[in-house]
C-alpha cells in the first residue's frame, strides 16, 4: 500500500491544488481523517499516510470539498499528536515528508484540497524549545512558554483549571517555578506574548504552505493569549453550566473562564496569521473555539471582516444537548444574531467528542435526516469520518483504554476512544480491513455491517445517501452559499429559506417518528424530486411528510 513521493512524481501526479478560488471554503464539505485509525500500510497497527493515499478514492466518491487530517508531526503521542515535539517534520509513526508531499499530490489530483491540524497553543514537554526553556531563566528561551512563580506558601499562582483534570499549573524543579497547561502537564502552553513565538508559528504555517496545504484547521484557537496579570477566573453560577467544553463530571465547568482564554490580544495575531495566508492563492483556515459559555461571540469576533479566520466552529452542535427543532432554530438565530459578516463551519461529530447517533440516541432514519439538516444550513460541514457509514460511538473495555482523559475521568466519561477505533473497511477481512496487525484500538463488532465494502454495493445504504445528499447540495447554489431565513419550527419540525429572491430553496425537515403535515411558503414553489427523501403532495401547497423526512422546494420564476 506505500506510496512514495517518487511514485506520485513518476505516475505523473500533480501537487498542483485544485483551481485557485479564494472563496472554495465557504459552503465547501470538509472531511476530516484521524490518521491512526483510518488505514494502517505497513502493519504496525496503527494508521498512516500512506494508508490514508490508499483510501482517498472512497473521499473523493462522496463528493466533498477538502479533507482534514488531524496531527501528524512528531510527538510522543501522549495526546496522539497533539502534543508536538517537531511542528516541520512527519512522525515515523505515520511516514516521512515524502508520504506527506505525495499524499498532497494525489488528494490533488483527485479535486480535493487538504487541510492540517495546526496545534500552536501548546507545545509537547519533549520538545527542543521547552527542554531549553526550563533549564534556566535567563537562556534564549526562557520566556516562551508560560512560567510564574508560586505564591508565598508554595501553591499554585492562581486557580485556573486544566481540561484534562486538576490544576492547570506544574511544578519544575530546575526553574524553581510552575508552567501553564491547558491539557496534560506534557502539554506546556506556549507563550503568545513573547513575539518571537508568534513569529515562529507563522514560520510554522509558511513550511506547510509552501508544501502545498490549502490550510489550516486551528487546534484550540482561542487558548493562544493568557492573562498576563494571571488573575484568577470567576465562579460559574450552576444554572450557566454546561458539558460543551469538558464532561459534565469535570470541575472545569465550575469556572468563568475570563482570564485563562480567550484574550483581546489573540485578533492581533490572528490577523498576523490571515496575512500570512493571504500570499498564497487559496489558503483557508477554520478556527476550533472550545468556549463554552460565549462561543458565539468569539466566533463573531474571529471571523469578522477579511482580515482574521475564514470560519470558525464551536461545539453548539458537538453538545450532548439532542437538537429538535427548537434547540436548532435556536442555534441558527443566535449565530445570525451576532456573526453578521463571518462564516460557521458546522459539525456534529470529531475525534473529541461521542459519535452523534450514539450521542442523541438516533435511528438509521434519523442518522440520514440530520445529515440533511445538516448540509443545509448556512454555512460549511465537517463530516468525521465513519460518519457516511452512520457509525455509532463503539464499546472500548477499560483495559484497551488509550485516552488519558477518559482514564482520568472512567466511569462517568470513558474518554474519545469510542470514536476512535479503526474504520471498517471490510466486513469479512481482517481487522475489518484497516490492518493485518493489532490495531492501536480494537475494531468494533458492531461496526463490521457497515463496513464499506457492504454499503458500497447496496444503493439503500447510509454511504450511497451520503453521496447523494452531497451531490444534491452541490446541485444547488443557494445551499451552498445563500442566506438563511428561518420559516417555521417546533421541538419535531424545523424548515428554513436558503438563497436569495430567484434562487431560493425551502427545506422542511420532520423530526419525528410521526408524519406531519406541512405548507409551502407562500409563491410558486416546486418540489425537487432529486432531494433523497419521500413527501406525499396533499395540495398545491401542501405536503406530508413520513416519519424523519424532508422536503426540498424551489422557487419558480415569476413569469412577469
Amino acid at each position: 500500500m506505500s506510496f512514495s513521493a517518487s511514485a506520485a512524481a513518476a505516475a505523473g501526479h500533480s501537487s498542483e491544488p485544485p483551481k485557485a478560488d479564494r472563496d472554495w471554503w465557504r459552503g465547501a464539505v470538509i472531511y476530516q481523517i484521524y490518521p491512526r485509525s483510518f488505514q494502517d500500510s505497513n502493519n504496525d497497527g496503527v494508521g498512516d499516510l500512506s494508508g490514508i493515499i490508499h483510501r482517498l478514492t472512497h473521499v473523493s466518491d462522496l463528493g466533498v470539498d477538502a479533507i482534514w487530517i488531524s496531527p501528524f508531526f512528531r510527538s510522543p503521542m501522549l495526546d496522539f499528536g497533539y502534543d508536538v515535539s517537531d511542528y516541520r517534520d512527519v512522525d515515523p509513526l505515520f511516514g516521512t515528508l515524502g508520504d506527506f508531499d505525495a499524499l498532497i499530490a494525489r488528494a490533488h489530483e483527485l479535486g480535493l484540497r487538504v487541510l492540517i491540524d495546526l496545534v500552536m497553543s501548546h507545545s509537547s514537554s519533549e520538545h527542543p524549545w521547552f527542554k531549553e526553556s526550563r533549564s534556566n531563566r535567563t537562556n534564549a528561551k526562557a520566556d516562551w512558554y508560560v512560567w510564574a512563580d508560586p505564591k508565598p506558601d508554595g501553591t499554585v499562582p492562581n486557580n485556573w483549571l486544566s481540561i484534562f483534570g486538576g490544576p492547570a499549573w506544574q511544578w519544575d524543579s530546575e526553574r524553581m517555578q510552575y508552567y501553564l497547561h491547558n491539557f496534560l502537564a506534557e502539554q506546556p502552553d506556549l507563550n503568545f506574548h513573547n513575539p518571537a513565538v508568534q513569529d515562529e508559528m507563522l514560520d510554522i504555517a509558511r513550511f506547510w504552505l509552501d508544501r502545498g496545504v490549502d490550510g489550516f484547521r486551528l487546534d484550540t484557537v482561542n487558548f493562544y493569549f493568557h492573562d498576563e496579570q494571571l488573575r484568577d477566573n470567576p465562579p460559574l453560577p450552576e444554572e450557566e453550566r454546561n458539558d460543551n467544553t469538558a464532561p459534565s463530571v469535570n470541575p472545569y465547568n465550575f469556572q468563568d473562564h475570563l482570564y485563562d482564554k480567550t484574550q483581546p490580544e489573540n485578533l492581533a495575531f490572528l490577523r498576523r496569521l490571515r496575512a500570512v495566508m493571504d500570499e498564497y492563492p487559496a489558503a483557508a483556515s477554520v478556527g476550533e473555539v472550545g468556549e463554552s459559555q460565549r462561543g458565539t461571540i468569539v466566533q463573531a469576533e474571529y471571523t469578522a471582516g477579511n482580515d482574521l479566520l475564514h470560519m470558525c466552529y464551536d461545539f453548539d452542535f458537538l453538545s450532548s444537548t439532542y437538537p429538535g427543532g427548537r434547540e436548532v432554530a435556536h442555534v441558527l438565530q443566535k449565530f445570525a444574531r451576532f456573526v453578521k459578516d463571518g462564516w460557521a463551519c458546522w459539525a456534529y461529530s470529531n475525534h473529541d467528542v461521542v459519535r452523534h447517533p450514539s450521542r442523541w440516541g438516533l435511528g438509521e432514519p434519523a442518522r440520514r435526516l440530520y445529515a440533511a439538516l445538516l448540509m443545509s444550513i448556512k454555512g460549511s460541514v465537517c463530516l468525521y469520518q465513519g460518519e457516511e457509514l452512520g457509525l455509532g460511538e463503539a464499546y472500548v473495555a477499560y483495559e484497551d483504554l488509550q485516552d488519558p482523559y477518559g482514564k482520568r475521568f472512567w466511569p462517568k466519561f470513558k474518554g474519545r476512544d469510542g470514536c476512535r477505533t479503526p474504520m471498517p473497511w471490510n466486513a469479512e477481512g481482517r481487522n475489518a480491513g484497516f490492518s493485518d496487525a493489532k490495531p492501536w484500538l480494537p475494531v468494533a463488532v458492531e461496526h463490521l455491517d457497515r463496513a464499506v465494502s457492504e454499503q458500497g454495493r447496496d444503493p439503500s445504504s447510509t454511504l450511497a445517501f451520503y453521496r447523494e445528499m452531497i451531490r444534491f447540495r452541490g446541485t444547488h447554489p443557494a445551499l451552498v452559499k445563500g442566506d438563511l431565513e428561518l420559516a417555521e419550527f417546533d421541538e419535531g419540525y424545523v424548515s428554513f429559506l436558503r438563497g436569495e429572491a430567484g434562487g431560493r430553496v425551502f427545506c422542511a425537515f420532520n423530526l419525528t417518528g410521526r408524519p406531519r403535515e406541512i405548507s409551502l411558503p407562500e409563491g410558486r414553489w416546486l418540489r425537487d424530486p432529486a432531494a433523497p427523501f419521500e413527501a406525499e403532495q396533499v395540495s398545491d401547497d401542501r405536503y406530508t411528510l413520513p416519519a424523519w423526512q424532508a422536503l426540498f422546494a424551489t422557487e419558480e420564476e415569476s413569469d412577469g
